[in-house]
């Protein structure tokens, strides 16, 4: 039995210690806002966070993450409050809609730990791939989100 927290609850799941996180989250736990989207840890669709890192749930074994902490999008902020939710969703984001939660979640991180994320941050942060080609917005959503995050007005408020 492999055990941790996910989304602020305790799991246990009865799977090989080598099943990834992704397929333990989205098959055993119907957790499915986590995505697989390459499997190889290149596209970061199922980033998630692990005790306040942006982590990869492909890469990640259950065995390996014994009695950490796991927050998925669904964890982040059930009623879509979250700064960065409430920024991509202003910015009109969202295009397909698949890379969102790993981006969403790559971005908590993000503002989480640099307050004041610059462009370069940002996109040294967040190494998600978008199909779409989002990025040209992304970087004023997640500054955005950040304002958001330290309570700071809005521009020409």
């Amino acid at each position: 039995m492999t055990r941790f927290t996910v989304n602020n609850q305790p799991v246990q799941y009865d799977m090989d210690p080598q099943t990834p996180l992704l397929w333990a989250l989205r098959d055993a736990s119907n957790l499915t806002g986590t995505k697989y989207g390459c499997g190889t840890g290149d596209c970061g669709a199922c980033t998630v966070d692990i005790d306040g890192a942006a982590r990869l749930a492909c890469r990640e074994t259950i065995g390996a993450i014994e009695g950490t902490f796991v927050t998925t999008i669904e964890g982040l902020s059930p009623d879509r409050s979250h700064p960065v939710q409430q920024a991509f969703l202003a910015a009109n984001l969202v295009q397909c809609g698949y890379c969102i939660p790993g981006m969403v979640m790559a971005a908590s991180v993000l503002i989480r730990t640099n307050r004041n994320p610059s462009e370069e941050d940002i996109r040294q942060g967040i190494p998600n791939i978008c199909r779409c080609g989002i990025y040209p917005r992304l970087v004023a959503a997640i500054q955005d989100a950040a304002r958001i995050a330290r309570g700071d007005p809005a521009d020409g408020a």
